[in-house]
This record gives structure tokens, C-alpha cells and sequence, in this order.
């Protein structure tokens, strides 16, 4: 760690740091002010899906300690073939997908897929997987039907693809409304639907095979995508996984996310879809890179498959299990524990997010808290997301807080 401290430092020298100069062999200010910063700050982050109890201290050791630091590695093209860069982990970015495709209820010989860059990247790819599958059975282009509680990134995706977007109405909970659906739906357009799979504020999963139900009634070619974001990480771990498999609720591809359940340090995710899907989509043959180029993206974060690999390796289904178990039991504690002080409180079944009558400015800020605005629910509200960090000690700390405020 120390020499990436002095390579950082150097950098700095050479390109300016603000006004301050740099010493090259010492942090700067700028530095010191950031990482005290996230120290006081990351304990209490409960407000944003994310893990803070990073396993990935030893991989930075090994990583330095190899001097792949030194490389600059690119996952161009397919996985599955080999482009002429050969400087990528491709065959590790395979054994990844390998590990969770069948996860997700995909078979390993009709298996398809890349390490993203976000959660966004993969949502992005079932929408144009989806749509150029529909316009190539078809010769329409589909409409792409989203809930209003989805994340924001699928409606802004269909604005970025020219699609034909509807947003559908939720119930109370943040749930797709099936009769809405059902109101809304074009059976003379073919029809690409993104299930939410943890809705952005009230933590809700859409009802899928209510959701498919509808869809049966029209005799149109339809493409599902799930948006698992956070979800999608946590319940294949539990009894509940059976809500993400594939054979089961009928979707053709799904998104997850590896900076939330998974704990990687920086923004990455997995887009994970069958060959066939895969092989219907337009070719665009490379020269230069001896690929077929029918992903989105060119370039991919090599240093990303590394990090999943290492944490299949070293942390793995068991504890994996582990954690998602620990998290929704924590979840429901916390429920409890707002319950009993009487603080108005919410909860999805399945769901690690609780949202409640929001707090002060002053518990807001400590605890990272995302805010949002529902009048069903009486009015301001905040949120927690239970992830690997939120333990019975943190949880009984904000409590704390709660109460004292509550006098």
C-alpha cells in the first residue's frame, strides 16, 4: 500500500493538486481531508445499497505485490472469444459468469454474458438485447413498459435508444400495478417489460408472475428484463431464490450490481442473458480487434473480473448465504425497533429497505440517509438500506438517535 501511496503522490506532483503542492513522498492535505472523511462517514452510511465491509484488502495486496498495477489490461469483445488484445482476464470474467449464471436459472451451455461497468451498463444491455430481438422477429420496434418507482436509469435508457416508453402505475408499496398494466398494454406492438427487482425508494419487487399472467392473456412477442440491481445479489443466497431464476419467472435477462451486495469498491455488475438472445443480436465484426462486437461497450474493466473471481474464491456461497441471512433478519430487528418507539415505519416483504418519516437535517447527515417525498405515507420520508454493515450495535446506535428525538 505504501508504494501505491508514493505512485499516487508522484501523480499529483506532475498534474497539480489544487493550490497545494505536493510533497511526492507524503499524502497531501486534499488526500488526509478525503480519507478522514470517508473513515468518519462509512460506519454509518445506511442510507445507499451499498456494502461497506469491502473483502478486497488482500486482493490490493496481491494486486500491487504482482505489479499488475504496472499493466493496463482491457476485457475487449466477447468473453467467450478471445480478441487479438491479448492483455485481459477474459478466461476469469467466463469462470464468473459460469459461477452466476445458474444462479440466475441459466444453463451453462446456453449461457451469455459480460462484467459491466454499473447496474445502468447491464440495464442498458437487456433493453437493446431486448428491443433488437423483438424488431428482428417482428420488424417493430417493442414498447418498453417500466413502473414509476423503477429505477430512474430504464426510462432515461429508452430515451437514449429512441424507444417508446410507458411508465405504469404502482401500488402503495411501489409494486407494477397489473391492471395497470393491463391498460396500458399494445397488443399490436411487440413488448419489452423491465421488472423491478427492488424498487429504487420503498424497496419493492415486482410481482412477476402476476406481471407474466397479464402478458399471457395477448398473443404478442414479449421480452423480459429484471432490473436486480441489489436484489439480485442477495436472494439467490436465501430461500427466495427462486424469484430470480430464469426458467421460473420467464425473463430473458437480467442485471445485478457488484459495488452493492458484493462489496467491489467502485461501480461494476453483471449482465447475464442465454446464447441465444445473445446470437440473434447484430453482428459488428472488428478487424483491428478480431472480434464480434455485439456488446454495447468496447472497452470493459478487466481489473473488475479479477475482484468477482477473488471474492468467489474467498468469501463464496457459504458466507455469501451467511450475510444475505444476517441482513433480512436485521432488517426485520430494525422494523421492530422503530415499531416499539413508534416511529412510522415501512417495509417490503423480501426487501432489506425500510422507509420512514424522515428525521432531522442532523440524523440525515450522520447516517447518509436518502430522502424522498410520498403523501400516502404522510409526507417527507428517509430510507435505510440494511446491507452487510447495518448490524444490531449500528442499528440500536440510530435507534438511539431516533428515540431521543422522538421525546
Amino acid at each position: 500500500m505504501k508504494r501505491s501511496i508514493i505512485l499516487l503522490a508522484t501523480a499529483i506532483v506532475l498534474f497539480g493538486c489544487g493550490k497545494h503542492q505536493c510533497n511526492p513522498i507524503d499524502t497531501c492535505p486534499e488526500l488526509d481531508q478525503l480519507v478522514a472523511q470517508c473513515h468518519q462517514l462509512h460506519p454509518n452510511a445506511f442510507g445507499y445499497p451499498v456494502n461497506q465491509r469491502s473483502a478486497l484488502h488482500e486482493f490490493y495486496r496481491w494486486y500491487i505485490n504482482s505489479g499488475l498495477d504496472t499493466v493496463n489490461m482491457n476485457n475487449v469483445g466477447d468473453p467467450w472469444e478471445q480478441s487479438s488484445y491479448l492483455l485481459s482476464t477474459h478466461p476469469f470474467e467466463v469462470e464468473v459468469l459460469e459461477y452466476f449464471g445458474p444462479m440466475y436459472g441459466f444453463d451453462k451451455d446456453n449461457l451469455w454474458g459480460i462484467i459491466t461497468n454499473s447496474g445502468t451498463d447491464g440495464n442498458n444491455h437487456g433493453i437493446y438485447f431486448g428491443a433488437n430481438l423483438l424488431q428482428m422477429q417482428t420488424g417493430q420496434l417493442p414498447i418498453v413498459y417500466v413502473s414509476d418507482e423503477a429505477h430512474y436509469s430504464n426510462a432515461r435508457l429508452c430515451d437514449l435508444q429512441n424507444l417508446e416508453l410507458r411508465l405504469i402505475k404502482t401500488d402503495s408499496m411501489g409494486r407494477m400495478s397489473p391492471e395497470d398494466l393491463e391498460k396500458q398494454l399494445d397488443p399490436s406492438r411487440p413488448c419489452l417489460v423491465v421488472y423491478a427487482m427492488g424498487s429504487t425508494f420503498k424497496g419493492a419487487i415486482d410481482d412477476m408472475e402476476a406481471l407474466n399472467a397479464v402478458l399471457d392473456k395477448h398473443p404478442m412477442p414479449v421480452y423480459r428484463h429484471v432490473d436486480a440491481a441489489l436484489f439480485g445479489g442477495y436472494l439467490p443466497f436465501t430461500q427466495y431464490k427462486d424469484m430470480v431464476n430464469s426458467k421460473k419467472m420467464r425473463f430473458q435477462s437480467i442485471s445485478v450490481s457488484g459495488h452493492k451486495f458484493f462489496g467491489i469498491d467502485s461501480p461494476s455488475g453483471l449482465f447475464i442473458t442465454s446464447r441465444e438472445v445473445y446470437d440473434k443480436q447484430a453482428s459488428y465484426d472488428i478487424p483491428y480487434l478480431n472480434a464480434d462486437m455485439k456488446m454495447i461497450n468496447c472497452s470493459r474493466d478487466a481489473v473488475q473480473a479479477l475482484k468477482f473471481w477473488w471474492l468467489i474464491k474467498h468469501i463464496g456461497t457459504e458466507q455469501w448465504s451467511e450475510q444475505a441471512t444476517a441482513m433480512l433478519e436485521c432488517t426485520q430487528y430494525m422494523k421492530a425497533e422503530m415499531d416499539k418507539i413508534g416511529w412510522p415505519c415501512w417495509c417490503n416483504e423480501y426487501s432489506n429497505t425500510i422507509f420512514f418519516r424522515r428525521p432531522s437535517q442532523a440524523i440525515v447527515n450522520k447516517y447518509s440517509l436518502a430522502c424522498g417525498h410520498n403523501d400516502m405515507f404522510g409526507g417527507d420520508l428517509a430510507h435505510v438500506v440494511v446491507m452487510q454493515h447495518v448490524n444490531h450495535e449500528a442499528i440500536d446506535r440510530f435507534i438511539a438517535d431516533l428515540k431521543a428525538e422522538n421525546k
